[in-house]
């Protein structure tokens, strides 16, 4: 497999920020009680993700080892900073549903992370590969989390993305007429259940693809012996 194609299968499936890694639960658990907010959430965290990657790789060979954890958190808070004033700028109404989430996202360790262990031992191309990846692999993690909490919890889908978004997201709207929604899901413990369930249901698909796996190595093996 090539680098390039191990990078884009790491960011949305293997290493997958939220249901492999397991990291950047605040913003995960707090900002998906819909699935525009899990959107809005995990575009702002791909910006970021995108913009420190290629700065770390760039500035790689000149930052000093023992104090490349200052400038990395100095880096990333200069380009949430200027996220967090541009959402603020282009898209107020998602910025004050977010909130305090977005200037959090520099204490992320998902971003903190790929700038340890890729960024900084890659070339701009590939960090800005990878943290595109990753950044869509986070989106549509809370995307999907937020969407069933939306959806279980009160019968609709992108409610209210046109106004939180812009206009052109009117069509992701969806309303199942006469739910009424189980409140529970769109609470901070049904995150946790909607959650648990996610990550549970791709161990599963994980394990029949290995137990699948083994089953065509085992028939290939005796076809040959025989």
């Amino acid at each position: 497999m090539s680098e390039v194609r191990r990078v884009v299968r790491d960011g949305l499936w293997d290493s997958n920020v939220v249901f492999a890694q397991m990291l950047g639960m605040c913003p995960t658990l707090a900002t998906t009680g819909s699935a525009t907010n899990g959107l809005g959430m995990g575009l702002a965290t791909t910006v970021v993700l995108v913009s420190s990657g290629v700065l770390v790789s760039l500035f790689r060979n000149v930052i000093a080892r023992e104090v490349r954890i200052a400038i990395y958190v100095l880096l990333m808070s200069t380009v949430v900073t200027l996220v967090d004033m541009a959402m603020n700028a282009w898209l107020h109404e998602l910025h004050k549903v977010l909130g305090l989430f977005i200037p959090l996202i520099v204490v992320n360790c998902a971003i903190m992370g790929r700038a340890e262990a890729f960024a900084s031992k890659r070339a701009p191309g590939m960090a800005a590969l990878d943290g595109l990846m990753m950044g869509i692999g986070f989106t549509l993690a809370l995307m999907v989390l937020g969407g069933v909490r939306e959806a279980i919890g009160q019968g609709t889908l992108f409610a209210d993305a046109s106004m939180l978004l812009g206009e052109h997201f009117a069509f992701l709207e969806l309303r199942l007429e006469g739910y009424r929604g189980v409140l529970l899901m769109i609470l901070p413990p049904g995150g946790f259940l909607a959650l648990g369930f996610l990550v549970a249901a791709r161990q599963r698909m994980l394990a029949r693809a290995r137990a699948r796996s083994l089953g065509a190595g085992t028939g290939t093996g005796i076809t040959a012996g025989a």
